[in-house]
């Protein structure tokens, strides 16, 4: 079997892979595999520091006192633009892999976080306008971004048979950007530095990122920019029902990633320096659970595993209820990391059943082998950027509440029972597409749709 040839493309300059296909057994064990795990360690590592610059404001702002003149509602503000632009810029960040190449496209998008780090760098101090603060950190949003290209880029270097794995792991070591800052800015804090160490700090990173994709990474030239492809996804109604899924466990992570910390302060009286001693704990171990997440989809099916995922994450949520009523700190944190630890576990399941349904598909539709993984792979890698970016609103969507609950209720009370009837939504929809056996009506009817249903709770 062929290895990968990674020399440049008569017309091309850079490193591009004019012959992939990972579904060869022999052609991945001979060299594929060693080539897209190197790919996924450096997409992991631009990807990382995407998240960080992306989460910047959610520890920002604790550094933000009273000398900012800000209230609560305006960092639930600030909070809210970073994820909603994250969100949207995710629909082109996915196209621009086909458009520029999977590893240019990285070189570029890690370098484009220097505009935001600088530019908070730049205004970070008492005095700056709130709408200054606004503009800023709505370029913080280039960092969410990231994480649509990144999966779109590894999704195409991996088999079907692994992509939960991988996917999990692109994804969750993506994620773990998240604690990380959180955890710089802990330290930055308890040594009484202020908050531009925290970005003098992640400069040079992003420099090291774009530098280390630019040197190790590769474009694969099969990955071309397919404008039917996307028209298709979003035709698709598998592709808005998973996005609607993805916000209930994407959208959990990053809205609760940003809000944590200011619900902390503002609900139970925590300064800054106690509040990031806490906030790190769940973002860290949702992080480190997706890939498990993706590996237990693997093996047991993602409809199953995001189903059960979504029953837990209600009762951790109902739980929360309770403890913001009683005012419980220990309790409050506790099933917060819990419900950090669900958002992660179904952040991986369910983005290892996009790939299954669009095979599944192709399969239904007579197509075999090869030409049923194309068929899948072009469907899939063109909606993960819809379905992240839809999934990363629901961040938004939380922020909100929670500003509308503090200024209505002065508490989160009301936000999180808004979120325990949402995931008892998402239950009830994963059960009836995914997993509910059809009525009889025909015995041909009977027979197709078993057989998709069945392949559907597989996936």
């Amino acid at each position: 079997m062929t290895a990968p040839d990674t020399a440049p493309a008569a017309s091309r300059g850079g490193r591009w892979i004019e012959h992939w296909d990972p579904e060869d057994e022999a052609f991945w064990q001979e060299s594929g595999e060693k080539v897209a795990r190197r790919n996924l360690l450096f997409s992991v590592l631009a990807e990382h520091i995407g998240f960080s610059v992306w989460t910047l404001w959610s520890v920002l702002v604790l550094f933000m006192g009273p000398e900012y003149g800000l209230t609560p509602a305006d960092k639930f503000l600030l909070t809210s633009v970073v994820t909603l632009v994250g969100a949207v810029v995710r629909v082109p960040y996915t196209f621009a892999v086909a458009v520029f190449g999977g590893r240019n496209w990285t070189v570029i998008s890690a370098s484009l976080l220097l505009i935001p780090t600088v530019a908070a760098f730049t205004v970070m101090e008492p005095g700056t306008s709130f709408s200054t603060f606004l503009l800023v950190a709505l370029l913080a949003g280039f960092g969410g971004g990231n994480f649509a290209s990144s999966m779109t880029n590894i999704n195409a270097f991996f088999p079907l048979r692994k992509k939960g794995w991988a996917l999990g792991l692109n994804a969750g070591g993506g994620n773990i950007g998240v604690p990380v800052i959180q955890l710089v800015a802990l330290a930055v804090i308890g040594a009484s530095g202020g908050p531009r160490v925290v970005l003098a700090i992640y400069i040079p990173l992003i420099v090291l990122a774009a530098t280390l994709a630019a040197l190790r990474m590769d474009n694969i030239a099969s990955v071309k920019n397919d404008t039917g492809a996307a028209i298709d996804a979003a035709k698709d109604a598998h592709t808005w029902i998973m996005s609607f899924l993805y916000i209930g466990t994407f959208g959990s992570f990053i809205g609760y990633s940003f809000a944590f910390g200011q619900v902390l302060t503002n609900e139970f009286g925590r300064t800054p320096l106690q509040a990031a001693y806490l906030t790190f704990i769940g973002p860290l171990l949702g992080s480190l659970i997706r890939p498990v997440g993706g590996r237990l989809a693997d093996r047991f099916g993602g409809a199953r595993i995001t189903l059960y995922n979504f029953v837990g994450m209600a009762a951790a949520t109902a739980c929360l209820v309770f403890a913001s009523m009683a005012k419980s700190l220990p309790l409050f944190v506790s099933v917060f990391v819990v419900l950090f630890v669900l958002s992660g576990l179904g952040n991986g399941s369910t983005y290892k059943m996009i790939p299954g349904i669009f095979h599944a598909k192709a399969l239904a539709q007579g197509l075999t082998g090869e030409a049923a993984a194309r068929h899948g792979r072009r469907l899939s890698g063109a909606s993960m950027g819809l379905i992240g970016a839809v999934g990363a609103l629901g961040g938004v969507g939380i922020n909100l509440a929670f500003r509308q609950s503090f200024l209505s209720y002065g508490s989160g009370t009301g936000a999180f029972v808004a979120f325990l009837a949402f995931y008892g939504l998402c239950f009830a929809v994963t059960w009836s597409v995914y997993l509910r056996r059809p009525d009889a009506q025909s015995t041909t009817e009977v027979a197709a749709e078993t057989k998709s249903q069945l392949s559907y709770a597989e996936v």
